[in-house]
């Protein structure tokens, strides 16, 4: 039921705790889909040496792209199967039931699972919950507040997955989260922890940058009041939220 994708690039470091964790999962109903943007450190000898545990589920191939979402774009073409899970290098399935867990939950009429992501450091250590609360009743207006539910969080059915818009450099999941619940019919929410976010902190510069694109995706698609409004109120809880 779930195509799972991984972006990686040089992530020698990272990728084969991502790849283990979806070894580890108790339920094979997936396919794994690996997009490398033609590493140069030992990336591939990783994805070499663990593919034959995958018994022919895993899928992978490496050359030049455009970027992060250039990327995510080519595991989108690829996948085949009901839904689709980006979980990139670094990140991991939180436990090996949470996979059996999400196709309970992804039934016929469900377009969107989603759950909590636990967010840690480089050494796999909890640094917090994702620093939004996830809303139990996610629908469209909650995107106001921004990405409250992480990208590695959320499943979504792949025939209203739509590619990502590249104009955006940092935040094109925010873009695609907005339209796949905007498209959606049903949104099923997990009470649970479903992926380990990796997060080694965002620079001052593309900070500033992802507040601009954020602004204009917003403003693209709830206009510029709302967007004013929306920008004033977190712009207000901004010094109190954790900064991860």
């Amino acid at each position: 039921m779930i195509s799972i994708i991984t972006i990686t690039y040089n992530a020698e470091q990272w990728l084969e705790r991502t790849m283990r964790s979806v070894l580890s999962q108790t339920c094979k109903e997936y396919e794994y889909i690996l997009v490398d943007g033609a590493s140069k450190d030992g990336t591939l000898d990783i994805i070499k040496r663990l593919e034959p545990q995958f018994g022919g589920r895993l899928s992978w191939k490496s050359e030049p792209d455009k970027g992060l979402y250039d990327a995510m774009n080519k595991g989108l073409a690829r996948a085949k199967w009901d839904f689709v899970w980006f979980m990139n290098a670094g990140d991991e399935i939180y436990a090996p039931d949470t996979l059996a867990h999400v196709t309970a939950v992804a039934t016929d009429d469900a377009d969107v699972v989603y759950g909590k992501a636990c967010i840690v450091n480089a050494a796999g250590e909890k640094v917090s919950e994702h620093h939004k609360t996830t809303p139990p009743d996610l629908c469209r207006k909650h995107l106001l507040n921004g990405l409250v539910v992480s990208h590695q969080a959320i499943i979504v059915r792949r025939n209203i997955a739509e590619p990502y818009d590249l104009r955006y450099r940092i935040t094109a999941d925010y873009d695609w989260v907005i339209k796949a619940v905007s498209a959606s019919r049903k949104n099923c929410y997990m009470d649970e922890y479903v992926c380990k976010f990796l997060t080694e902190g965002v620079s001052k510069s593309k900070r500033k940058q992802a507040w601009r694109e954020r602004f204009a995706i917003m403003r693209r698609h709830f206009g510029l009041v709302r967007t004013l409004w929306a920008h004033f109120v977190i712009a207000l809880k901004y010094p109190f939220s954790i900064k991860y």
